[in-house]
């Protein structure tokens, strides 16, 4: 059905009226669902002359990714493999710190601080996110298919995606937004937001060399819950309702590689900014929400008496809270060699780092309000459910 599986970019729409509608109805940065024109030229036209466009799109996403990783992300995952045990975390939501906190400061210093030492933290990150994610955008553009007819591939093409990225989970946010603006579905978006930090093969083989097996298992089968029931089945709820979105930039037709160099750069531009316009400044907001909620916690509240309470307030601030890639596992291993009681710290491994207030807020903004309210939900609640189990089986 054309409406929900559209096979020609939706720019390509011989209805001027149509088109001005679609224009209107984005035009503030809320990217509007509307129904795909049944007048769309024949997929083949749209595409001929777009492969030298395409093949410039794939040579700038590679140099991106490629500078990113090996220069850094890679490098620095695997350090924090190696740090082992002695793994350190020098702020309250990075591995480093500019800045110094003390608990002697008033909260409005702190908060500025812990503000800045995470814009420090997450600027390559961030940079690569804001330039990937145009890139993904211009490129998939070029395409004729951005998704296939099974609600459960489309999970497994965007966990694909997701694994190698090694992002956190605030990085690929930009990235999403991108994925998602290009007509790929709700659920290959989802799946690749939950398993770049998550699944990442670095992060997972620090998980299971700092905890017993039992609590790596645990933590693993929360995040493939994630992937592989909660996105399918809430992507799956939403399609019913949820016509195609209309892609924000055109394929560029490119008779010579000159004409394509210069249509590619346009394209990526205009992605540049729908991504940026939106990303940019709850990614500020985030980093000032993340700082507050952190400094405002007491220094001794994870060192008490579990209660379910208590487990649960630890589960909605850990999938509240903006961390770095594999912050997770660090602060709940070191939490777990203080004396933090265990349930806290599977809570926090299970929480912490999968979703943000600033992934969540791209979600919203991009896709649905609701579905970013059920994907916070879902995520506190299987942290819970988690920290429960750990009390009750040790």
């Amino acid at each position: 059905m054309l409406s929900h599986y559209s096979l020609a970019p939706a720019t390509r729409i011989a209805s001027s009226e149509f088109r001005r509608f679609a224009i209107l109805a984005g035009d503030k940065g809320h990217p509007m669902s509307v129904q795909a024109s049944t007048l769309d030229l024949d997929p083949s036209l749209v595409t001929a002359n777009a492969w030298r466009s395409r093949t410039i799109a794939v040579i700038l996403m590679i140099a991106i990714a490629g500078i990113f990783w090996v220069d850094s992300r890679y490098p620095a995952l695997f350090k924090r493999y190696h740090d082992g045990t002695q793994v350190k975390a020098a702020g309250a939501l990075t591995f480093g710190a500019v800045y110094q906190v003390d608990r002697t400061m008033p909260l409005s210093t702190r908060a500025w601080r812990t503000t800045l030492n995470w814009l420090d933290a997450n600027r390559v990150g961030m940079t690569f996110s804001f330039l990937f994610g145009p890139a993904a955008l211009t490129f998939l553009a070029t395409l004729r298919r951005r998704r296939t007819n099974s609600i459960y591939l489309n999970t497994l093409f965007g966990a694909a995606v997701g694994m190698p990225l090694a992002v956190c989970t605030n990085c690929v946010a930009p990235i999403a937004r991108g994925l998602y603006a290009s007509g790929m579905s709700t659920e290959s978006v989802l799946a690749a937001m939950f398993a770049s930090p998550a699944l990442n093969v670095v992060v997972l083989a620090m998980t299971f060399a700092l905890f017993p097996v039992s609590i790596a298992v645990l933590k693993l089968a929360t995040v493939l819950f994630l992937v592989f029931v909660f996105a399918p089945v809430v992507a799956s709820r939403r399609s019913k309702s949820a016509p195609s979105i209309i892609c924000p930039i055109e394929v560029p037709d490119s008779g010579t590689w000159s004409h394509a160099l210069a249509s590619t750069i346009r394209s990526f531009l205009k992605s540049f900014w729908y991504v940026f316009r939106v990303a940019f400044p709850l990614m500020i907001l985030a980093a000032v929400l993340g700082a507050l909620v952190i400094e405002l916690l007491p220094a001794q509240a994870l060192i008490a008496q579990v209660t379910i309470g208590g487990i649960l307030l630890v589960a909605l601030v850990g999938a509240f809270l903006p961390v770095p890639m594999a912050f997770d596992v660090a602060v709940a291993y070191i939490a777990m060699i203080k004396g933090v009681p265990l349930p806290y710290v599977v809570t926090i491994l299970s929480t912490l780092g999968i979703v943000s207030v600033f992934s969540l807020s791209v979600v919203g903004k991009t896709i649905s309000w609701k579905l970013a309210a059920a994907t916070y939900a879902t995520v506190a609640a299987l942290g819970t459910l988690a920290g429960l189990l750990t009390r009750a089986l040790f």
